[in-house]
């Protein structure tokens, strides 16, 4: 059963009808961005392979910069006078970007894996510019691109250099 959070008095600007709906959406991405930094520690504890120290080392860069990202969201959350939402099992329970690829164990599979994981987050987080631009909060649309340029560089900088002749992007394609 799902309940209302609580909500606090602000002086910040943004209608009391508005925060809600931006402290859910809020809430919602910082569960995926909790799972995903879960997810990439997994990878950067667990790679093997030839790969080892340069992906260890670039998957621990990774995870600090989507914590980063967490603690803007939940710190957005607050300021909008609502509860962040931060535990492992609230996380777990609200999380929409499935589960990592267990099976991964050489360098290359946790790079694919990691990569469809950080691109279905980028995805989620770019939707949710424009949701909160269509509520009137232009702050909370400039955090989420903030938080979308970082994914978009992780995924063209680290996991694009790290691939070999396979499609690590999109295995459809």
């Amino acid at each position: 059963m799902t309940t209302e959070p609580a909500m606090y008095e602000t002086r910040i600007d943004v209608g009391r009808q508005a925060r809600l709906p931006l402290a859910r959406l809020l809430n919602q991405r910082r569960a995926d961005t909790i799972d995903l930094f879960n997810q990439t520690k997994h990878a950067h504890w667990n790679v093997k392979g030839p790969e080892f120290m340069q992906l260890h080392g670039l998957f621990d860069g990774v995870a600090e910069r989507v914590e980063e990202g967490c603690d803007l969201l939940a710190e957005r959350v607050v300021t909008l006078g609502v509860a962040a939402e931060g535990t492992t099992r609230q996380s777990a329970a609200a999380s929409t970007i499935g589960e990592y690829d267990l099976a991964a164990v050489d360098g290359l599979d946790h790079v694919r894996a990691l990569a469809g994981q950080v691109a279905k987050l980028a995805a989620s987080i770019r939707g949710a510019i424009q949701q909160s631009a269509e509520l009137g909060d232009p702050t909370t649309a400039d955090l989420f691109t903030e938080i979308s340029r970082s994914l978009d560089k992780d995924l063209w900088c680290t996991f694009k250099r790290n691939s070999d002749q396979r499609n690590i992007y999109n295995e459809s394609a």
